[in-house]
């Protein structure tokens, strides 16, 4: 079992940049492949990156590659995701989650949800 929280949502212009965390509870973080996820208001849930047990891979849609960049830190057991150009239709709601098997771009595939922060990007 594990706890998720993120944070670090808000407002900011087109242009800027926003950094979430994602603080994980319990002893086992290195066990799971960490993810995040937006929906925006009438649309699926859409995956966004995702970042390997070990640190070692990491994978991004393409419609954030180069922009976004997802990280680990094991000590504090906190994912990361960098938001650095972000544009109005990266507003949403932007969720972490943990997967305890291979790394997936899938939502269904994992475990553990934390409440969501809210993203809003104005033009």
């Amino acid at each position: 079992q594990v706890q998720l929280v993120e944070s670090g949502g808000g407002l900011v212009q087109a242009g800027g940049s926003l950094r979430l965390s994602c603080a994980a509870s319990g002893r086992t973080f290195s066990t799971y492949t960490m993810g995040w996820f937006r929906q925006a208001p009438g649309k699926e849930r859409e995956f966004v990156a995702r970042i390997s047990k070990s640190g070692a891979t990491t994978y991004a849609v393409d419609s954030v590659k180069g922009r976004f960049t997802i990280s680990r830190d094991y000590a504090k057991n906190t994912v990361y995701l960098q938001m650095n150009s972000l544009k109005p239709e990266d507003t949403a709601i932007y969720y972490c989650a943990a997967d305890q098997g291979p790394s997936s771009s899938r939502w269904f595939e994992y475990d553990y949800w934390g409440q969501g922060t809210q993203v809003t990007v104005s033009s």
